[in-house]
């Protein structure tokens, strides 16, 4: 059977158009700019178990984690040291958008970089440990207007980040004033802002369902509430939306690559439709499933477009709640 899915995928390479043979890529990497257990190391771990799996590229992907600046240090690793890297992909999100989006990255712009492609949507969470007395969203907002500084959120985003912007929606949806009274406390990535919201250090999470899927399977926190316009199908299916209790808070975070911006363009077009193909594949919509990512397929140019769309929303909204000028 595996054979039988290999040799689609090869088929579906050869049938793309554009599709470079020139470029034959080797000693793959994928760089996650965060410690292991988050988001970005997620993405570059199952896509790149996946393409290994599916043939679409020769050996193991090397996944090197590389902490710093919630993306930053990555970032400027890849454009000041390896930007003509052919065999580098990067891990990104609405948090890289967001980062760039208010110009955390020093120098650093959009048109810097290539983007390759996106792999799925994934939907905040916000969440509590399994021995906290809080049991919904409401509760914990609730809390929150009574004591802001009872409660610390804890994420894998900076200070401003992605994960702090969805804690800040849910709060302003909910009729919280003055959404600058919210603590939240920024770690290098989601498995960190878990394990320290176990120790007792915080007392909520906000993250996003893959990240999150192995401390829910094994019982260690209590999902409040998912961020998404309607219950999420497979595993998360089984925790309410925040729509569902009175707070219309959506949060999507969009997971893909980008690559180095003097990247071949032989074998931009190798990544772009390795990616595609993988996207496509049923291995990949049972990693989804599994892993509670919700349809987003993009690539190229279009990927392009929609990254700088997402900079320019997350602008407006960082101005709206005085993160910005």
């Amino acid at each position: 059977m595996r054979t039988l899915c290999r040799a689609a995928a090869v088929v579906t390479m050869m049938a793309l158009p554009g599709v470079a043979f020139a470029f034959d890529p080797g000693n793959t990497e994928c760089i996650a700019p965060a410690n292991p257990g988050g988001g970005w190391d997620f993405t570059c771990r199952q896509v790149g178990k996946t393409l290994q799996d599916l043939g679409l590229i020769k050996g193991t992907m090397q996944v090197t984690n590389l902490t710093g600046g919630s993306g930053g240090v990555a970032f400027a690793e890849v454009t000041g040291k390896r930007n003509s890297n052919n065999n580098l992909i990067v891990a990104a999100s609405s948090a890289t958008a967001t980062r760039l989006a208010q110009g955390a990255f020093p120098g650093a712009s959009v048109d810097q970089v290539r983007w390759i492609a996106s792999v799925g949507a994934d939907y905040g969470i916000i969440a509590v440990s399994k021995n906290s007395p809080i049991n919904t969203l409401p509760e914990l907002i609730d809390q929150l207007k009574a004591d802001p500084a009872s409660v610390a959120f804890a994420g894998g985003s900076a200070v401003g980040g992605w994960d702090h912007l969805k804690v800040l929606m849910a709060a302003q949806k909910a009729g919280f004033q003055d959404v600058r009274k919210v603590k939240y406390v920024a770690f290098e990535g989601g498995g960190e802002a878990i394990t320290q919201l176990l120790a007792g250090s915080v007392q909520a999470f906000s993250g996003d369902a893959s990240e999150a899927k192995g401390f829910v399977d094994s019982g260690d926190i209590k999902v409040l509430a998912v961020l998404a316009p309607e219950r999420m199908p497979g595993d998360f299916g089984q925790f309410p939306t925040a729509r569902e209790q009175g707070i219309d808070a959506i949060g999507a975070n969009w997971r893909g690559f980008y690559g180095p911006g003097e990247m071949g363009a032989e074998a931009y077009d190798f990544w772009v439709n390795a990616v595609s193909t993988l996207y496509a594949s049923p291995e990949w919509k049972k990693v989804m499933e599994t892993n509670g990512l919700a349809p987003l397929d993009l690539k190229g140019a279009d990927f392009e477009a929609f990254v700088q769309k997402s900079i320019t929303e997350i602008q407006d909204l960082s101005r709206e709640i005085g993160l910005i000028k």
